[in-house]
């Protein structure tokens, strides 16, 4: 039964971190060793949380082998008490057989020190040094896989000097003030020290605003109008946005072209202005290509090789954005439209919700499970009182994790609540409870700091977009930050629940994921005072997320934040509104005429095929260039050339290399639309 359930844990961990990969990322054409290094960093952090709990029920069987057996007393080292250790420990089980009851799920004594060692040792590799220079590696514009080397190396060796410093100025203080000797197993502690405290610096201010903000949201979420003037909000921020993208491309785009002329097709460096062009989106190209045709200046500035380098990341960098703002625009208009019909379709008589524009061909889950009135049930009735139960389930759970991360230092009475069920359960070994209740903790706090990880946005910098269009750098850097968050979480539980002797001070079994940290009270300025004070943060966080004051900070800054009683958001509220109403005029002039074509069609279509195919021709032809033919352009076809930029956009360098050749003998790159139209 351990077998089976520790392999269930492992592959269903594994494909949860492989869907949301799939969900954010591309895995069809992002760099191989993108992917696997974000995908090892998400499957190990999620792994952790799910294994957590079978390490402590079984660290409470242990406990209780211990303490019916006759086992030789903990001993004194250096003036230090020593911990009870499994490794050091002559149990006799036969008398203890008879008074404890085997955990369901019990975990042999030498798999789960092996296991957490490699998982954490992995997760702390990833997070310092791999992924740190696969993120410049991405980011470089460089046209060789050995000039993205020198550029990762370059941009990280200030990054890797600052942490070595921050490392020695901790080993000067351990030798001198401790008094340590500084042995290999006190370097690795101090080490995992400096890691956890900089983990829990973060992981403080994100759990402050995810207890708060997600049960706010469910509630919130349970009223479709709130919903309705949030999306709004969101569509007038996103046309800023894209039109802010697009201006940058075009901006990007005339530096390619002036490059693009001034280097003539004899030279050096046209190879590399080849390689940009293949990076461009195909309109650009083509016009690019009949520009060079018609173009006869002769004494323009040819750029060096680092500036073209610096053109390329730009390139990337453009095309990447607009394809993210184009998908994202689809998908909010999309979003508006379905609101904007559940609002319509509240006081329905058929039970039916109303769609405004004919929708694709349904699949068998909207024919047979989730069917038209089903649907109509669930947004106009159930989804409402659904999501204020869970927000209030949520938000006890949320108090429960304020108050025990403000008592859980009390050893002597238990205050924690997290706690104080872990010790009645283990009263009766229930340990189905005691992974039940272990599970429910660290997942819920896991939810609120990874959906904050999710849902924060550095400028453009760090932004994770689903439907396959985050880029390649902050995949990379929310796995960094998956990596350097968990340890210190997964420790910070550990303490709620009292299975931390460093913090509770009580001699017991150590947990095996705590033997892998090594003892912290090497360092007493941690252990005793920050660890445990610090923690306490958590409650001004929660208060200042309650008040929406951070929001209203970025606010005034000029990053605007939806806020109910603001008079910027209402001003936004109605220029969102406005502009879904453009675009809901748009769409259905759109669908008129195409069903104006496809009743001509049927009505003669019998009569004059040849007439009508001619006809077909001419009329698609002439209205090529007309304001519906843009408008859908804008819609769908641009979002298909978008994706398809950005795709290119993110090969490797060794594509860079093979893209050298692909360049015609006349230095025009033509597509299969532009072919054609010649023909």
């Amino acid at each position: 039964m351990t077998a089976a359930a520790l392999s269930a844990v492992v592959v269903a961990v594994f494909l949860l971190a492989l869907y949301l990969l799939h969900r954010y990322g591309d895995l069809r054409n992002q760099q191989r060793l993108v992917l696997l290094g974000t995908l090892l960093s998400w499957y190990l952090c999620f792994l952790i949380v799910f294994i957590l709990p079978l390490d402590v029920s079984t660290t409470i069987y242990n406990q209780c082998i211990y303490d019916h057996s006759n086992h030789t007393s903990s001993s004194s080292q250096g003036g230090r008490s020593v911990l009870p250790d499994l490794g050091s420990v002559s149990f006799q089980p036969s008398r203890a057989a008879n008074v404890c009851v085997k955990s369901w799920s019990y975990i042999p004594d030498n798999v789960l020190p092996v296991f957490w060692r490699v998982v954490y040792w992995t997760s702390q590799f990833l997070t310092w040094l791999l992924l740190p220079f696969m993120q410049s590696y991405a980011r470089s514009g460089a046209f060789s896989i050995v000039g993205k080397v020198k550029t990762a190396l370059f941009e990280n060796a200030i990054y890797y000097g600052t942490y070595l410093l921050v490392f020695i100025l901790l080993l000067i203080y351990a030798a001198v003030h401790l008094k340590l000797k500084l042995t290999w197993t006190e370097l690795q502690t101090i080490g995992i020290a400096a890691a956890n405290t900089w983990g829990l610096f973060l992981l403080v201010l994100l759990l402050g605003y995810g207890l708060v903000e997600i049960p706010r949201s469910y509630w919130l979420s349970s009223s479709n109008s709130f919903l309705l003037a949030k999306t709004y909000f969101k569509v007038a921020k996103l046309a800023t946005e894209k039109a802010a993208a697009e201006e940058k491309l075009a901006d990007v785009m005339e530096e390619v072209a002036d490059v693009n002329e001034s280097v003539r097709f004899d030279h050096i460096l046209r190879k590399y202005v080849d390689t940009i062009l293949m990076k461009c989106p195909t309109r650009y190209q083509e016009e690019m290509g009949r520009n060079v045709e018609n173009s006869r200046r002769e004494h323009d500035v040819v750029p060096t090789k680092s500036g073209l380098i610096k053109l390329h990341e730009k390139v990337i960098t453009a095309v990447q954005r607009h394809s993210q703002t184009q998908v994202q625009w689809t998908l909010l208009l999309e979003e508006a439209f379905h609101l904007e019909d559940i609002e319509k379709s509240q006081s329905s008589p058929g039970r039916i919700i109303t769609k405004s524009f004919s929708a694709d061909p349904p699949g068998w889950i909207h024919k047979f499970i989730y069917t038209p009135t089903v649907e109509w049930y669930w947004e106009c009735v159930f989804r409402k009182p659904f999501c204020r139960l869970l927000a209030v389930l949520l938000s006890l759970l949320s108090v429960a994790v304020v108050w025990s991360e403000c008592t859980f230092f009390s050893a002597h009475p238990v205050l924690s609540l997290f706690a104080v069920l872990i010790q009645k359960a283990e009263l009766h070994y229930n340990y189905i409870f005691i992974e039940m209740v272990c599970f429910i903790g660290i997942l819920f706090m896991c939810v609120c700091v990874y959906s904050t990880v999710f849902r924060m946005r550095v400028f453009n910098y760090y932004h994770l977009v689903p439907h396959h269009q985050t880029d390649a750098y902050s995949l990379q850097f929310s796995g960094m930050l998956f990596c350097r968050l968990t340890p210190p979480l997964c420790l910070n539980f550990l303490g709620l629940i009292h299975m931390d002797s460093a913090i509770s001070h009580q001699d017991r079994i150590q947990t095996s994921y705590t033997s892998i940290m090594g003892s912290m009270r090497l360092l007493p300025a941690i252990s005793d005072g920050f660890y445990i004070y610090y923690p306490m943060l958590v409650l001004l966080l929660c208060i200042a997320t309650i008040y929406n004051l951070g929001s209203r900070c970025l606010n005034l800054l000029g990053f605007y934040q939806y806020i109910t009683d603001n008079d910027w958001t209402s001003d936004l509220v109605d220029e969102g509104k406005e502009l879904i109403r453009r675009e809901r005029r748009m769409r259905q002039k759109m669908e008129d005429g195409q069903n104006r074509r496809w009743a001509w069609r049927e009505r003669y279509g019998a009569k004059a095929t040849p007439w009508r195919s001619r006809a077909g021709y001419t009329e698609l032809k002439n209205d090529a260039h007309s304001p519906e033919t843009e408008a859908r352009k804008n819609v769908t076809t641009e979002d298909g050339n978008a994706e398809e930029q950005h795709i290119s956009s993110l090969q490797d360098s060794s594509c860079d290399e093979g893209l050298l050749n692909q360049r015609s003998t006349t230095g025009r790159y033509r597509s299969l639309t532009g072919f054609f139209d010649d023909v």
